[in-house]
C-alpha cells in the first residue's frame, strides 16, 4: 500500500467456547498481523468474537456490532480479516455482512483472499462459490459429527453430549441469577458484565460472554 500510516480493524472469529484458549485466535492474529507488517498498515484495535457460530447473523454478534459502530465514529474505514469463513461460514449470512460494509462504504480485507471484496462481477462470483464451499463444509462436519453419534448410540446404547449448565453441582443458583437478570430486561452483553462483576464464574472457570448467555438462555 502506498500510505505506510493506514489505520485498520481487525476482526477474528471462533466458533464455539472451547475454541476460545486454542490456536484460532494466535492464528488468525499472527496472519493478520504479518499482512500488515508487509503493507505498511497498522493495526489499532482488535476485535474478537468469541464462540459464535459462522452461520450466526449480524444482530447476534456483539464484537462485529461494536466493531461497526467503531467505524463509524473515530475515522478508520477499513477491517482485516484472516479469511472470508472468519467472517461468515453461510452465503446468505457472509453476503448480508458484506452489503452492510458496502453501505457504510467500508472496506473490508481478506489476507487469504486478496480483492475478493470487491465488486467486480467475477470477484463477486469467486467469493460467492467460496461461501458455499464454506457452508458446504461445515454442514458435512455436522453431518459427519451426527453419523458418529448415532454410530455411537447403537453400539453402546447412549451417546451423551455435554449435560445442560444447571444441571452440574453448584450450577443452578448461577443459572437462576442468569435467568433473573435476563427477565428484568438485561440483554446478553450486559448480562454477562454483571455476572463478571459479581465474580460468578462459568463451567470452566472463566469469564461470562454475550454468546455464552445467549447459548445458555435460549436452551431453558
Amino acid at each position: 500500500m502506498e500510505n505506510a500510516t493506514k489505520k485498520c480493524f481487525a476482526y477474528l472469529r471462533v466458533s464455539s467456547n472451547g475454541q476460545i484458549d486454542g490456536d484460532g485466535f494466535p492464528r488468525q492474529r499472527a496472519a493478520i498481523k504479518r499482512w500488515a507488517d508487509a503493507n505498511g498498515v497498522q493495526i489499532v484495535r482488535w476485535f474478537e468474537e468469541r464462540g459464535v457460530s459462522g452461520k450466526t447473523e449480524l444482530e447476534n454478534r456483539p464484537a462485529l456490532q461494536d466493531l461497526l459502530e467503531a467505524l463509524a465514529s473515530n475515522g478508520v474505514r477499513t477491517v482485516v480479516i484472516e479469511k472470508l469463513d472468519r467472517l461468515a461460514r453461510d452465503l446468505m449470512v457472509q453476503e448480508t455482512i458484506l452489503a452492510e460494509f458496502r453501505k457504510q462504504s467500508f472496506e473490508l480485507i481478506s489476507v487469504a483472499e486478496p480483492d475478493l471484496c470487491s465488486d467486480d462481477p467475477s470477484r463477486t462470483m469467486v467469493r460467492q462459490i467460496f461461501g458455499a464451499i464454506s457452508q458446504y463444509e461445515r454442514a458435512m462436519i455436522v453431518s459427519k459429527l451426527r453419523g458418529a453419534r448415532q454410530r455411537m448410540r447403537a453400539k453402546t446404547g447412549r451417546c451423551e453430549g455435554a449435560k445442560p449448565f444447571g444441571t452440574l453441582d453448584g450450577e443452578s443458583d448461577t443459572l437462576a441469577r442468569l435467568l433473573a437478570l435476563r427477565e428484568s430486561g438485561s440483554n446478553y452483553e450486559a448480562t454477562a458484565r454483571q455476572l463478571n462483576a459479581e465474580n460468578v464464574k462459568t463451567r470452566s472457570g472463566g469469564k461470562w460472554f454475550a454468546a455464552t448467555v445467549r447459548k445458555i438462555a435460549l436452551a431453558q
